[in-house]
């Protein structure tokens, strides 16, 4: 935990500062046009994005599933406090049960999470009248290329239009 918070922040101080790790090459841009165009690198296909590709076909079961699996952990919970206030004592060993699938539970939510929204999902963008899969990165990203902006549409969008 100590880790995790002393990574995140490392990383807001880093992108707040502009510092980097890896050095790019920066593209010269004219200034007529530097306010017109976003920087896009080629996609390259991962196992993220072909798993996330696939459980994003099955959102409504995967939602589905997770609301069931939700109320089950509700009455699963209501049970071992309606026991408790029967006996009329605490017992924590009602809890055993509910507090264990509680756990399992909140893992895998956060796990296939992460599977589908990999975080090429949110910087994906479709270049209008030109095949091929993009995504949105610094002018000093390797491969980087200058698009103009209204050129660039985002990947949601393209999905709700067509």
């Amino acid at each position: 935990m100590l880790f995790g918070i002393a990574m995140l922040a490392v990383i807001i101080l880093m992108s707040s500062f502009g510092l980097h790790l890896g050095s790019g090459v920066e593209l010269n841009i004219p200034d007529s046009v530097s306010g017109s165009v976003l920087y896009l690198c080629p996609a390259t296909s991962s196992g993220w994005d072909s798993a996330a590709k696939i459980l994003s076909g099955f959102t409504l079961p995967i939602t589905v599933i997770f609301f069931f699996a939700a109320i089950i952990l509700l009455f699963s919970w209501g049970w071992a406090l309606y026991q408790n206030l029967l006996k009329d004592k605490f017992n924590k060993d009602s809890f055993k049960n509910a507090w264990g699938f509680t756990k399992i539970f909140f893992w895998a939510g956060v796990i296939v999470l992460l599977i589908i929204f990999t975080p090429n999902h949110f910087r994906t963008v479709n270049i209008i009248g030109h095949e091929g899969n993009y995504v949105l990165c610094e002018k000093s990203s390797q491969n980087a290329i200058a698009v103009r902006e209204d050129a660039v549409i985002s990947s949601y969008r393209a999905r709700v239009t067509h």
